[in-house]
């Protein structure tokens, strides 16, 4: 997977669906990847990290920086903005051999419209149940947000359609999602 300086692989799925634990282990085994830090108006969660789990400001630093134009996308996503800064995306893309983006599929949409290519695969769920359980075991979201955060599945699931690869991430089962994400990439590229 050599001299593809610059792509961009958007990954999404529904909220507890495995992106940034993919996106993690992809990093570790596609040398020259990283994962792209988007920006957000949410709060840090414990053992998060500035400029390594996303870039954190207000919401009206967010604000300003859209009515200057300064993301490639950007969604109100559950209370808070989340968006992926133009700058940003260029120095990322100029480094890395694959930047892997966390987006849900608004944001995804809007990378089409603006017609930035990009690779894209959707991570399904093994079931609702499997889902839901994720959620919970993250301890972050109340009852009213878990039940806020499930019904956009059936949303979500049908825009997956839109993906050039949706992959089932099967509790306990991560290498094999790994490896069938990989070799997706390889026979793409």
């Amino acid at each position: 997977m050599e001299n593809n300086k610059g792509k961009i692989v958007v990954i999404s799925a529904p909220s507890g669906g495995g992106k940034t634990t993919i996106i993690k282990e992809l990093v570790k085994i596609i040398p020259n990847s990283t994962r792209f830090v988007t920006t957000t108006t949410r709060e840090k969660r414990e053992g998060e990290q500035e400029a390594i789990d996303y870039f954190f400001i207000s919401k009206e630093e967010f604000e300003k920086k859209i009515e200057n134009d300064e993301f490639a996308e950007y969604n109100f996503h559950f209370g808070n903005y989340y968006g992926t800064e133009k700058s940003k995306l260029g120095q990322f893309t100029q480094k890395y051999d694959f930047s892997f983006l966390p987006i849900e599929t608004n944001g995804k949409n809007n990378l089409d419209r603006l017609g930035l290519e990009h690779i894209s695969i959707f991570l399904l769920p093994e079931s609702l149940e499997i889902l839901r359980n994720r959620i919970i075991k993250r301890g972050e979201h109340t009852a009213k947000e878990i039940v806020e955060r499930l019904g956009k599945v059936k949303s979500e699931i049908k825009e997956s359609e839109k993906y050039n690869f949706k992959v089932v991430n099967k509790e306990g089962h991560l290498e094999e999602t790994i490896q069938k994400i990989v070799d997706f990439l390889e026979n793409r590229i």
